[in-house]
């Protein structure tokens, strides 16, 4: 394979992990318990966190603690369900693409 060829290789992969990362962060994922939710991109990042007053009580009834326990684990929820929907995605497209070594050019 010439230098052209192995250029030419290179541009097709990184357009592909462009339009990978721009499927990635259109993947969300929500999780909710004790009236927060809280909506993780496939990226790992937050995109949105809702909290009911009935949340509150527990800071409210002096267990501040408490809310953030709940707060800790819907975030995690959310993004341990973020990162198995991508994982998901990414298993797609492996197979449409033919393996690793369709998605990577070869």
């Amino acid at each position: 394979m010439g230098m052209m060829d192995n250029i030419k290789q290179a541009m097709q992969m990184r357009a592909r992990a462009k339009k990978l990362e721009a499927e990635v962060k259109k993947i969300t994922a929500e999780y909710a318990n004790g009236g927060i939710s809280v909506t993780a991109r496939g990226d790992m990042t937050i995109e949105k966190i809702a909290i009911a007053p009935e949340a509150y009580e527990e800071v409210l009834k002096g267990k501040p603690a408490r809310f953030e326990t709940m707060l800790f684990n819907v975030v995690n929820g959310a993004l341990n369900k973020a990162r198995e929907a991508m994982q998901r995605h990414m298993m797609e497209q492996m197979k449409e693409e033919g393996g690793m070594s369709g998605l990577f050019g070869r």
